[in-house]
């Protein structure tokens, strides 16, 4: 069973309108279903295959993601803030797996 430690680097607080960074990394190995073990059995596909972020209950950033991701893969985008509300991160791995954070923003 594949395990996924997810992180997340957020502001607590920010103004109305301004423009802030949000990082994301999950730890994961991402078994591209390419490799085999000692005894040359294949090893089955095993990726993060989605990554959404909503804020306020909309999706503002989206990922597809396919075997040539590497292991804990890393996103950094920008958003802006438009009011209070929580921003809910989902990793979605091949078989349904999920893994959550969420973080309560802070618009001033």
């Amino acid at each position: 069973m594949t395990t996924a430690t997810p992180r997340i680097v957020v502001p607590e607080t920010v103004r109305k309108g301004e423009l802030f960074t949000v990082k994301t990394i999950v730890s994961h190995k991402m078994e591209t279903g390419l490799r085999r073990d000692e005894a040359g059995r294949v090893i089955p596909r095993k990726i993060i295959n989605t990554f959404t972020c909503t804020y306020g209950g909309d999706v503002v950033f989206s990922v597809d993601l396919h075997e040539a991701v590497s292991a804990n893969p890393f996103f950094e985008f920008d958003l802006v803030a438009t009011e209070s509300g929580k921003l809910q991160f989902t990793w979605e791995e091949d078989g349904g797996a999920q893994y959550e954070l969420s973080h309560d923003l802070v618009v001033e």
